[in-house]
């Protein structure tokens, strides 16, 4: 823990300034891979959406100021010569921005507007306030003059294409401060009134993250010099309940990567299991709340989008395993049986809709089922059978059994240890050669291998392993192991893409998910090894979606949550271990 409650530096370019329970930040990042030249106002509702332009002005000339941007969690400033501009949120729908010396520009992204798309601007005189109304978000963003003045106003209830906002400015010289408010607000509210000093939100902003980074990461030290910014990430992309989202989410990100994919969840929980038990459940719970009449689970979750089309992997009965030993009030019998009936519907569908007649084991239809979308195992065929399914299944079973046990169903434990036995055996007997894991064609019935990261995931079995098996599996891991991290394809080979999605980058799921099965299975120097280097990764290149297997560059979406996550699961075992 630190004294200095300000917290941690860091570039909004990579992560986005925001607060706990917001659907918007504070970005440059306003599409996919694409950045502005100024900070937005970005919602996650309905969408990713810029909403509204930030521009700090030069007070003499009027023209755009050159600034340099500063963040923590608790304030963002903007830092010209001669003057500034502060933002702090209020609440999780309403930031407080303050200006000295350095006028705001406040307007809308979009020019255009039209019967569909686009902004609205215009001043309401009910609320002594101007409005932008944006289609693409369907929330009002009502901006509050508490001091200052406006200095111009422009596009007021225009239609088509126009420029749409308004100038903060200091009042006098005697007066060198300005100072609005901006929520986001459904229809209507009632005026804004001011309820604290802008210093004392300052204060309350940083309470609010350092009391969270103590609860989640109170093991941190010098150690783990990335702990405190993994908490931020995290703590700023939970969203309170909306939309589609019924319970407190963390997003994968406030970036482009705004949902809630049915794997990545499971990384966040864990990750808060100690400190923040209820916040830990609502991340397991979250996708079976859509869990469809299969026992299906959707394969993402956002504010106004259930997707269905794809599902993931079946890592959910390993990941309560874990779950229930890390949280600090184990659950009780209501929430055993609860998860029990939904893990048991979620197995029945990879059982049923998922096995072809006459086969034991369940196949996938798309890479994306496996959360490695375009892993070279899927190059011959995309509907196959593979051993990290059969693998995460049985683990799945087992767990299925013990709840069964807890829960005094005798009969049923015995039944899915019967099942998880049958389908280890058959996995073992269908897909081993010996040396190697290979992939089945569900139509062709062909097999291959591939240079894959993948078709070593089996190791997730761990204890359940002949001692042979796993040993080969930790050799060949090894031989993915770069000075960063696991590489999800092998660097010799043909198919390696530095920049490959999961045909060559290092993604934190797969080291958490290898690193915990060498551990079960007796290999620790090799899974301290790969704990070790993906946290030195994430000390030096912080929280991407995935990482340059080759440089350690950060790629993609940068500021990831189940990255984050991973970091704080593997340092805190590191600390518990007596890490220095």
């Amino acid at each position: 823990m630190t004294a200095d409650r300000s917290g941690p530096a860091f570039s909004v370019h990579d992560i986005p300034f925001s607060t706990y329970g917001s659907w918007f930040g504070i970005s440059p990042v306003v599409a996919e891979k694409t950045y502005a030249e100024d900070l937005h106002l970005v919602s996650h509702q309905n969408g990713m959406h810029p909403v509204l332009r930030l521009v700090p002005l030069d007070a003499a000339t009027g023209d755009r100021a050159e600034t340099r941007v500063e963040a923590r969690p608790g304030l963002l400033s903007w830092i010209g010569p001669d003057g500034r501009v502060d933002l702090v949120y209020e609440s999780p729908d309403t930031v407080r921005l303050r200006g000295a010396g350095m006028p705001l520009r406040v307007c809308a992204a979009a020019r255009t507007l039209t019967p569909f798309s686009g902004t609205y601007f215009f001043h309401d005189a009910a609320a002594g306030a101007y409005v932008f109304t944006s289609y693409e978000t369907g929330r009002r963003y009502r901006v509050t003059v508490l001091s200052g003045t406006v200095a111009d106003a422009f596009g007021s209830q225009a239609l088509g294409d126009a420029d749409r906002g308004l100038t903060l400015a200091d009042r006098t010289d005697a007066e060198p401060l300005w100072e609005i408010a901006v929520e986001e607000l459904d229809t209507a509210r009632p005026p804004y009134a001011s309820t604290a000093p802008f210093n004392k939100i300052v204060e309350a902003a940083q309470n609010s993250f350092s009391d969270f980074a103590d609860t989640v990461a109170p093991w941190r030290s010098s150690a783990t010099p990335a702990a405190e910014l993994a908490a931020y990430v995290v703590w700023s992309a939970t969203v309170r309940p909306a939309g589609l989202v019924g319970r407190p989410a963390v997003l994968m990100s406030k970036h482009w990567m705004d949902k809630v994919w049915s794997w990545d969840h499971c990384f966040n929980a864990l990750a808060l299991a100690p400190g923040c038990p209820e916040l830990a459940r609502d991340q397991y719970h979250l996708p079976f709340d859509h869990q469809d009449e299969t026992g299906a689970l959707p394969d993402s979750v956002t504010h106004s989008e259930v997707l269905n089309n794809f599902v993931k992997p079946p890592i959910h009965g390993w990941a309560f395993a874990h779950l229930r030993r890390r949280l600090t009030t184990p659950p009780d019998r209501a929430e055993l049986a609860e998860t029990y009936h939904r893990l048991e519907r979620w197995t029945d569908f990879w059982l049923t809709a998922r096995c072809a007649p006459d086969t034991a084991l369940p196949h996938y239809q798309h890479g994306n089922d496996s959360g490695w979308d375009n892993a070279t195992t899927f190059d011959p065929e995309r509907v196959a059978v593979t051993a990290d399914l059969a693998a995460f299944l049985t683990l799945q079973l087992h767990e299925l059994a013990d709840l069964a046990a807890h829960l005094d169903m005798p009969d049923e434990a015995r039944r899915w240890t019967r099942t998880a036995r049958a389908t280890q055996e058959a996995m073992l007997d269908q897909l081993w050669t010996g040396d190697r894991f290979v992939a089945q064609g569900v139509g062709s019935g062909d097999t291959w291998h591939s240079r894959s990261l993948l078709d070593l995931v089996p190791i997730v079995l761990g204890e359940h392993l002949p001692d042979e098996i796993s040993g080969v599996l930790a050799e060949r891991i090894e031989a993915h192991l770069t000075p960063y991290g696991l590489a999800t394809e092998l660097p010799t080979s043909p198919h390696y893409l530095a920049d490959g999605y999961w045909r060559g980058p290092i993604w934190a799921p797969a080291t958490v998910l290898i690193e915990d099965g060498l551990r079960r299975a007796g290999h620790h120097a090799l899974a301290d090894e790969i704990s070790a280097r993906f946290r030195a990764l994430c000390e030096t290149h912080g929280f991407a979606e995935n990482f340059d297997a080759l440089t350690g560059k950060g790629l993609r979406d940068r500021a990831y949550t189940w990255t984050a996550s991973s970091y704080l699961l593997l340092a805190e075992a590191h600390a518990q271990r007596g890490g220095h």
